[in-house]
């Protein structure tokens, strides 16, 4: 196994940059997932490791031995893909033994190693069937143990569970933490899913354009988001964006004051010069809670509102409401709301709509009115700019 490590590390196809100054270090036998929207350079990075994209600037290390010049046949890397590449008139037990095939291994050790891949995989059953006779989680698997009888020593996963359904995807994911961490093979995994990212990663990296906004682990990233764009980005549903002002130990939010949080309230007294003013406030919509289920109020601002829509999940409630402020504008904000399909949404007249996850217990109803309660301790504070205060 080894180390991959990306020192300044920049990707240009003309004009334009793919990936930016890149530093970046997956440790031996680390899951790490490339997160981020479409087209922000994750696949092109992986496809750096590969071979398949030649590094324009900086260095590209496996352990200690630089790779920018290595061949990709010479690099000891699998890939798994979105689309399966199966060979549609091969057996499951050539498809997964073709590389070996290639590389002129003994046919018994080639037959050893599919037989142990598979076992690993639960495919011993269809070892004789042809891809045309595989449901897709069982040809997502096969492509998996194609990669697994090679031994690499980097696992590379290019969006492999985008073409499976919801229910399928939770499965494969199941699959892929168990693998891994049964081989401990470093593994780099793309996505745009941040529940993949979250539920698969020893680490995440969030990527934006081609830079990097955070590497963390996925408690860290959703306890503490560095920016706008990753507090947006990691938390299903995502976190509410509302315009605040900053007054004292004061935060002025558009449904009500509420005094700042002892630890963040310390934090800011050690900011030279920071006197009143206009703030980006993020509220995960886990924070909310209907007031008359809440039991415990401390720190907890509690207001009243109209309910517009409610979204039973049988454990819980989505609820949506409005409030009336002025709409938050950002790049992160504009950019995120693009890469959901969301950025013609009409607006809510002067207002603004919020998402919070209340109990089961809830007696919340469209058209009708509820005392929420928000946990004040959990708000996150954003400049203008979009970087995260204190």
């Amino acid at each position: 196994m080894a180390s991959v490590r990306f020192h300044d590390v920049t990707k240009s196809f003309g004009n334009f940059i793919a990936v930016a100054n890149m530093n970046l270090e997956v440790v031996d036998k680390e899951f790490l997932v490339l997160l981020g929207p479409s087209g922000c350079g994750k696949t092109t990075t992986m496809r750096m490791v590969a071979g398949l994209e030649e590094v324009s600037a900086g260095d590209l290390y496996f352990g200690g031995e630089r790779m920018n010049d290595v061949l990709p046949k010479y690099r000891d890397v699998a890939m798994v893909f979105q689309s399966y590449a199966l060979y549609p008139h091969l057996t499951v037990e050539a498809n997964m033994g073709f590389s070996l095939k290639l590389a002129k291994a003994p046919k018994e050790q080639t037959r050893q190693r599919v037989r142990e891949a598979a076992e690993i995989l639960g495919l011993e059953h269809l070892l004789d069937r042809y891809p045309r006779n595989l449901s897709g989680g069982q040809r997502q698997r096969v492509a998996m143990g194609r990669a697994i009888v090679r031994n690499p020593q980097v696992f590379l996963f290019d969006e492999p569970l985008s073409n499976l359904d919801a229910k399928l995807r939770v499965q494969m994911r199941a699959e892929i933490a168990s693998l891994q961490a049964r081989l401990r093979i470093t593994t780099v995994y793309v996505t745009h899913d941040q529940s993949e990212a979250m539920t698969l990663g020893d680490r995440v990296a969030v990527v934006r354009a081609g830079i990097i906004q955070q590497v963390d682990t996925p408690a860290s990233l959703y306890e503490d988001p560095h920016n706008l764009f990753v507090a947006g980005f990691i938390g299903s549903p995502s976190m509410n964006f509302l315009p605040g002002r900053l007054e004292g130990d004061t935060i002025k939010l558009p449904f009500g004051d509420a005094a700042l949080p002892d630890d963040l309230r310390s934090r800011l007294q050690r900011e030279p010069g920071q006197g009143a003013r206009d703030v980006i406030v993020g509220i995960r919509p886990e924070h909310f809670e209907d007031a008359a289920v809440e039991a415990d109020h401390t720190n907890r601002l509690k207001f009243r509102t109209k309910i517009d829509v409610v979204e039973s999940m049988g454990s819980e409630l989505y609820v949506y409401f409005d409030v009336e402020s002025q709409q938050v504008e950002s790049a992160e904000l504009t950019e995120l709301a693009a890469d959901a399909g969301m950025e013609d949404l009409p607006s809510h007249g002067g207002g603004q709509q919020i998402v919070a996850r209340l109990s089961a217990e809830s007696k919340a109803s469209p058209g009708g009115e509820v005392e929420l309660s928000v946990d004040t301790s959990q708000i996150k504070l954003f400049d203008a700019a979009g970087a995260r205060i204190a």
